[in-house]
């Protein structure tokens, strides 16, 4: 399982949450509220939070924006700071994802990604580290660096950032944005706008499907814009959402070595107005399974595996930033259909199951009060 508010927005978070015009026929359009079948339990708040992570006895991961990582009780009444990273966190940056290693019960390991400076400009980090609670004081030691995005560009905007492990437990999935540079998305040879599969030592995995093509080694599938959230269902799919330009805003099924179109087509615009070729059977891209316009902005994603809601089992869950929200998708096998969106009055940074089924949102901080809520069945 993996998973993450717009009154004014800075011009840096415009770049990737814009609105957009009236629905189009056969796209995921704005659904009218739906009535909130969860009760909502505010639990604790933080400093811009970035994303969550459910320990398996109930305490929470937090990562925020400036590079803290929080081990937190699930009452929240406790909280430790168990790491600060080296976080460059203007515009879009900051402490981003952390996810449990598959093998966590024995190893402790933690696997986190975060946006810094180096040479060349900026980019996204991928790393690990061992939650170590030995001393009585939790402390994340052995940290290393495992992969770093390729190239380090100027800019504050479209890390991504997000992991997400095979079912197997072999292999790491990690998304990198295009940085807000277009043409990367496209580019073989770089890494940027790509869902990339690695080892668990942050190595190119074999056996990816472009290598021989002339592409990055790492390269799992490309043509992506700023990709957010990243998930495999129980059925071993590895589900991606993305947010679009202004309007387009996509859930994609992601398929080794497919080109997802981006800039070369997406159901959105340019932000300066110039039109972009739609997604249209036969023009060599991947659509994606779901698209909304007006946005949404996304989020986390989570898909459901809990029996708290077992209404809910195998679905996924978006947050909704500009659009404040909750958002419900129905899957089913490899099909997508909108469900439900509820009205969250914040902008929800991520979405994470909890150990026992229930449901966690955090807000994004700035304009919401960074506010961890638990949800779980009205009544």
């Amino acid at each position: 399982m993996r998973r993450t508010l717009l009154a004014t927005l800075p011009i840096a978070l415009l770049a990737c949450s814009g609105n957009a015009p009236a629905d189009v026929a056969g796209q995921a359009g704005t659904t009218p509220p739906s009535a909130k079948p969860f009760k909502e339990t505010v639990v604790a708040d933080f400093d811009s939070p970035w994303a969550l992570a459910a320990l398996p006895d109930g305490r929470l991961l937090v990562t925020e924006k400036g590079g803290q990582m929080l081990l937190v009780a699930g009452d929240g009444k406790s909280r430790q700071t168990i790491a600060t990273l080296p976080v460059d966190s203007a515009g879009q940056g900051a402490l981003m994802d952390v996810v449990l290693a598959p093998d966590f019960a024995t190893s402790r390991r933690l696997y986190f990604s975060y946006s810094t400076a180096g040479e060349g400009g900026k980019g996204v980090v991928l790393a690990r580290g061992r939650l170590d609670e030995s001393a009585g004081q939790a402390r994340l030691r052995e940290v290393e660096t495992l992969f770093r995005a390729r190239p380090f560009v100027e800019g504050n905007g479209h890390y991504s950032g997000r992991i997400a492990f095979s079912p197997d437990g072999r292999y790491l999935f990690f998304t990198n944005g295009e940085r807000q540079k277009f043409t990367p998305a496209q580019d073989p040879k770089v890494t940027l706008g790509k869902v990339l599969r690695l080892t668990l030592d942050g190595k190119p995995a074999p056996g990816n499907p472009l290598a021989a093509k002339g592409f990055a080694p790492e390269i799992w599938t490309y043509g992506h814009r700023n990709l957010l959230g990243l998930a495999f269902d129980a059925h071993g799919n590895l589900w991606e959402q993305e947010m679009g330009p202004k309007g387009g805003d996509e859930l994609n099924l992601i398929l080794p070595g497919r080109n997802y179109g981006w800039p070369n087509a997406s159901n959105g615009s340019n932000y300066d107005g110039t039109d972009i070729s739609d997604h249209r059977p036969g023009d060599g891209y991947e659509p994606p399974k779901l698209w909304w316009n007006p946005v949404i902005s996304p989020g986390g994603l989570m898909i459901y595996s809990g029996s708290l809601f077992p209404q809910w089992k195998g679905d996924a869950f978006i947050g909704g930033l500009s659009s404040q929200s909750l958002v419900h998708v129905h899957l089913d096998g490899t099909n997508a259909a909108k469900a439900d969106q509820w009205r969250m009055g914040a902008r929800i940074r991520d979405v994470e199951q909890a150990a026992d089924g229930a449901i966690w949102l955090i807000e994004d901080g700035g304009e919401s009060q960074g506010r961890l809520i638990k949800l779980t069945p009205a009544g």
